[in-house]
């Protein structure tokens, strides 16, 4: 028994012994691969940089962004972009009437129709990018 420990030992010495260097390197390049950091962890509380601001967004960057969403389908009676027979009572009633409504909400349309970071102008923008050639 003696002598088959022996022989394993030392058929295992050699066998590690032949492992080429390079193996080993590349193991270890694989390994350090593996465990490298892949994002990062911001603690709360922490400064973080804020988006930075690209201007006013158009009215058809507002429309295709918030208001198709009910405006292109017409969910929940929502006059469709650019359909004269829905839009003309409601632009009867002037376009700050409209402006007003769209800020506040009307019926099934919420405040600024979900879109809370819209500005008053970008609003307005969206309600004439929507009425054009009615």
């Amino acid at each position: 028994m003696k002598k088959l420990t022996v022989m394993l030992a030392a058929l295992s010495f050699t066998v590690l012994a032949q492992t080429p260097a390079d193996d080993k390197d590349q193991a270890l390049e694989n390994l350090k691969a593996r465990i490298a950091p892949v994002g990062s962890v911001y603690l709360a509380g922490a400064a973080t940089e804020a988006a930075k601001p690209t201007g006013p967004r158009t009215g058809d960057q507002v429309y295709n962004t918030t208001c198709i969403a009910c405006h292109g389908s017409g969910a929940l009676g929502a006059p469709k972009k650019g359909n004269a027979e829905e839009w003309k009572p409601r632009l009867a009633q002037g376009l700050e009437v409209l402006h007003k409504h769209a800020i506040d909400g009307i019926r099934a349309m919420p405040p600024r129709g979900t879109c809370a970071d819209c500005s008053d102008d970008e609003i307005l923008a969206a309600i004439k990018f929507m009425t054009e050639g009615v």
